[in-house]
């Protein structure tokens, strides 16, 4: 199995492409050992200097400390990668590991989560990241970044210039977006 790596505009950041599928079930963020006991997510997060994974549908983006080197936490990425690949897995994550919200939106929402999904997520996940939408108040839309987005220094231009510009352009109402 041959895994590639794409750098991403957060140098704190790499996107791992494994050639297979990651998630079957959505993405998924994991900041310490303690929120899976999925095996291979664990090892990794214990790796000296790794400070996050994002798990999309067919990568996943390691997020490191600034003071640490990716020749110190890259191959042995791959190599965990690959021997779970090897032994016959098909997915990191194959069920719904999180609760799911069962908030009721209105037309407004439903608009915004719409182009994010289609016009916005996809552009993010590029970079190795995700952007969920968290709330719509007074004018001001709400969304979490994800993987390769979360502490990324051109994330505020990117958020300001792309996803702002973008969502008041479609929707009137939205006058700010506003990251957390």
């Amino acid at each position: 199995m041959f895994i590639q790596t794409q750098e991403t505009p957060n140098p704190n950041s790499l996107k791992f492409l494994t050639g297979k599928k990651v998630s079957n079930n959505g993405p998924y963020e994991f900041i310490n050992e303690s929120q899976t006991d999925i095996p291979i997510l664990k090892s990794i997060l214990s790796i000296n200097g790794v400070t996050g994974i994002f798990l999309s549908e067919d990568f996943l983006s390691i997020n490191k400390s600034q003071d640490e080197k990716w020749e110190n936490i890259k191959h042995i990425v791959i190599s965990y990668l690959n021997e779970y690949y090897a032994e016959g897995n098909e997915f990191i994550i194959s069920k719904n590991i999180k609760l799911d919200e069962n908030k009721e939106y209105g037309e407004i929402e439903h608009k915004i989560i719409k182009i994010l999904e289609t016009k916005i997520r996809p552009a993010v996940a590029r970079d190795g990241g995700d952007i969920t939408f968290k709330e719509f108040k007074d004018g001001k839309v709400t969304v979490m970044l994800k993987g390769s987005c979360s502490g990324c220094p051109s994330s505020t231009l990117t958020l300001k210039q792309g996803v702002q510009n973008l969502l008041c352009h479609y929707i009137p109402e939205v006058k700010e977006v506003l990251a957390v």
